[in-house]
């Protein structure tokens, strides 16, 4: 056996929250989208590389985000695999009335890396669920964002009060390898 060749690392995934068309196309500006996504795909292609699954999340609800309309599409920027998984929810925690986390079990996911939108809804929640669950929570620091007025101090106010909850780690996506 070849002890150079890098170890695939068992038990973790990416999760991909909402980075959908609608929610960037707001009165009120995403905060710093650019370097949002960024991140994101910096993290998606460390994934793929390290053979960690990569699973992306797409809300629908009746307003914005109608299911099949090009504002529920994923933003142009995220490009998932033909073979990726993509579950569809309509609640802010991915894992209400979804096959989520059975998923993740069959997998064998223990560890989820998260990212995505909107850090006070579906982000905050699916953090919450996944920890409810058991699942051990990482949250990309710099990898989500919203379309507040207060954008940086909502990011910043969940960070902190998700970490202190002991709900999730903080890490920001330089800090995150996955061998």
């Amino acid at each position: 056996m070849n002890e150079t060749r890098k170890k695939k690392p068992r038990g973790m995934a990416l999760l991909v929250v909402d980075v959908q068309w609608g929610l960037f196309q707001r009165a009120t500006p995403m905060y710093h989208p650019e370097e949002v996504l960024a991140n994101i795909n910096i993290l998606v292609d460390r994934a793929h590389r390290a053979e960690v699954p990569v699973i992306y999340v797409q809300h629908a609800n009746e307003g914005t985000l109608v299911k099949g309309s090009n504002l529920w599409q994923l933003h142009p920027a995220i490009k998932p695999l033909e073979h990726e998984q993509i579950v569809h929810k309509r609640q802010p925690n991915a894992f209400e009335e979804t096959s989520l986390d059975q998923e993740l079990r069959a997998r064998g996911v223990q560890q989820l890396i998260i990212t995505g939108m909107l850090t006070q809804g579906c982000v905050r929640a699916t953090c919450i669920g996944a920890h409810e669950l058991g699942y051990q929570v990482v949250l990309v620091e710099d990898g989500h964002s919203n379309f507040s007025k207060r954008a940086l101090w909502t990011i910043r106010y969940w960070n902190r009060t998700l970490q202190e909850s002991g709900i999730v780690t903080l890490k920001t996506a330089a800090e995150i390898h996955f061998s």
